[in-house]
């Protein structure tokens, strides 16, 4: 089983239609636009894709409608965790059978401080579910959203079990020394931290790559770095990055993109999320397009 993954992954976020529902048109035309313009892949359907708050059906029709549209799915990982074992079971069997390159696992959230057995039985059930289709497995750690971390002693666990689907690790813990200690774990193992800022670092070996929310408006900044370890282009994505410091990233973002795509219903967002202030969105406006005229070819 190759592991396709690496480099730039924009962790898309997902546009929302009037009714609440994904907006699947629009999602498709950004999938594309950023797979054209610096993304080596995408992570659909991840914490900036708002999947939590979508149903499992709504989930699964993204999920068929990125395949419907041909889009290359050897470069897509998809978010299947979910609080139930039957939802998770159900998104990680039809990512499986769509053809997606990776499954990205949250551990089941709502109950806290559960013992290594109870996760270690989760990725057993997603590991048994998918033997016909065996799609690669990463773990999704997010111990500031979730509540549970994949933490290196449960990492080697789950590797030694289940050597051949367990392949790697998004890191969103903000945590670089726990990035190195889990990439440390074996050279087998493909550590994506969550931020651009890792990128030279990762085209030196390090990690495989970068898995970023603010990827969705600096990726062609992010494959410059990245691709040719270019650091006036990486200290530019970071400034993009920094604009949402302190302020609510997805609706930042989404607020970002509404304004580089000229399209205002890229903004809307989800409940509970609620979205950008005017006031927040404009200063982000103007320092993205300051960064932006900056630009050198």
């Amino acid at each position: 089983m190759s592991k396709t993954l690496a480099g730039v992954i924009a962790a898309i976020a997902t546009p929302v239609a009037e009714d609440g529902a994904p907006d699947i048109p629009r999602a498709l035309k950004l999938a594309r636009y950023l797979l054209d313009n610096g993304c080596d892949g995408l992570n659909v359907l991840g914490t900036t894709g708002e999947a939590t708050s979508f149903s499992r059906d709504e989930r699964m029709a993204v999920m068929s409608a990125y395949k419907r549209e041909g889009l290359p799915l050897q470069r897509l990982m998809v978010g299947t965790g979910a609080a139930a074992v039957a939802d998770a079971i159900a998104l990680t069997r039809h990512a499986a059978e769509l053809g997606f390159a990776g499954a990205l696992v949250l551990p089941p959230f709502y109950y806290k401080g559960v013992p290594d057995d109870g996760l270690a039985a989760y990725i057993a059930a997603l590991v048994q579910a998918t033997v016909a289709k065996p799609v690669p497995l990463y773990l999704y750690h997010f111990p500031a959203m979730s509540g549970l971390p994949w933490h290196p002693a449960l990492i080697k666990r789950l590797l030694a079990a289940h050597p051949e689907r367990i392949v790697g690790l998004k890191d969103s813990s903000g945590d670089m020394d726990f990035a190195h200690a889990a990439a440390a774990i074996s050279p087998d193992f493909a550590v994506f931290p969550s931020t651009e800022a890792c990128l030279i670092e990762a085209k030196n070996g390090a990690f495989a790559g970068c898995i970023s929310a603010t990827a969705n408006c600096n990726a062609e900044l992010c494959a410059r770095a990245f691709h040719n370890g270019d650091q006036k282009a990486l200290d530019q994505a970071v400034a993009i990055r920094k604009l949402f410091e302190g302020k609510p990233l997805v609706p930042g973002v989404k607020a970002l993109l509404a304004h580089i795509h000229g399209d205002p219903q890229l903004a809307r967002v989800k409940p509970p999320l609620a979205a950008f202030s005017a006031a927040d969105r404009t200063a982000v406006v103007a320092a993205y397009d300051a960064v932006c005229a900056k630009r050198v070819a």
